[in-house]
């Protein structure tokens, strides 16, 4: 398991635990009593630790190399799936993944960011970061799913579309542009999930829908908090205000009404249980799509043009 800097305390008890184990299996000494001694010390220590985050330490979390991603949540939630691929314009952008999945015997269009769990994955699916040609397959995915009635699913985790000249030369800006105006009219309906990273425009760009739900350690805002504090500082060294100013957390999030839920992840973090988390996504999924069903198109469609028009504040002069 691999611990992050604020979670040194838990790491060193952790680490006391496999070492107590280690020995009990090599000289079978029954070394039980200590075992659960440190775990019930360590369970209390998460508690608190994990109770009281900041924003900074959601977003650190957020990122962990561990975390599941969409691949993950498709494979164990889907007892068939199928991953479809290219735009039918210009190519297939590794960094976004869908296809069309069964979940207890009913289909759905799975579309999701894909950051990949080692360094070579990670460079080919160019960290999560879309290029527009991802956003291009995705908007084609949920036209498929249109065509066929089928509800679409979005997994969000992504630091950013892609910034490079080429993405901006092949129209990034159009490509997320197009699909919010197509995703507010999908007929069919549409629920986005945050997994991990809710980054600006790149997240954006799949994350028009009925519901919006984030897992607990996740974040949501326009910019991250080191973007933002190399704007306005000139340095990253102010990142953590800016976590705190930015207002990113899932709270803060549902404080504001942008998304419908916040998710439960186990202690510690969704990596620290992966089947959990799946399994609690299963459930978030086949309910709430069923809530959604039961709605007429125009309803729907019309609720979800309401949810976003109602989202901010302003004043007319």
């Amino acid at each position: 398991m691999l611990f992050l800097d604020f979670e040194e305390p838990v790491a060193e008890l952790y680490q006391q635990v496999q070492s107590l184990r280690e020995i009990s299996e090599k000289q079978n000494i029954d070394m039980s009593a200590a075992i659960e001694g440190l775990e019930k010390k360590m369970f209390d220590l998460k508690t608190e630790l994990y109770g009281q985050m900041t924003p900074w330490q959601k977003v650190q979390l957020s990122r962990h190399p561990q975390r599941p991603y969409t691949n993950y949540y498709i494979s164990q939630i889907c007892d068939q799936y199928t991953e479809l691929h290219g735009d039918r314009y210009f190519a297939d952008d590794t960094a976004i993944v869908g296809g069309m999945g069964i979940i207890d015997g009913k289909s759905y269009m799975m579309i999701g960011h894909q950051k990949g769990e080692n360094t070579n994955m990670r460079q080919y699916r160019n960290f999560g970061m879309a290029n527009p040609e991802g956003y291009r397959k995705a908007l084609r995915l949920m036209k498929l799913a249109e065509k066929f009635r089928k509800p679409v699913i979005c997994f969000i985790d992504t630091p950013g579309a892609f910034p490079g000249i080429e993405a901006e030369q092949r129209g990034q800006a159009e490509a997320i542009a197009r699909n919010l105006f197509e995703m507010s009219q999908l007929e069919v309906p549409i629920l986005c999930i945050i997994i991990g990273e809710g980054a600006s425009g790149g997240a954006l760009g799949i994350g028009i829908g009925d519901k919006i739900f984030m897992l607990e350690n996740t974040w949501y805002a326009v910019i991250s908090p080191e973007s933002c504090s190399s704007i306005l500082w000139r340095s990253w060294d102010h990142k953590e205000t800016a976590a705190e100013q930015l207002k990113l957390t899932p709270e803060d999030m549902y404080g504001f009404k942008i998304i419908d839920g916040i998710v439960k992840e186990p202690l510690g973090g969704a990596h620290h249980d992966p089947p959990v988390i799946a399994k609690t996504v299963k459930e978030l999924i086949i309910q709430q799509v069923a809530e959604l069903e039961a709605l007429s198109v125009e309803d729907r469609i019309a609720q979800r043009i309401a949810k976003y028009e109602a989202i901010g504040e302003y004043t007319e002069t």
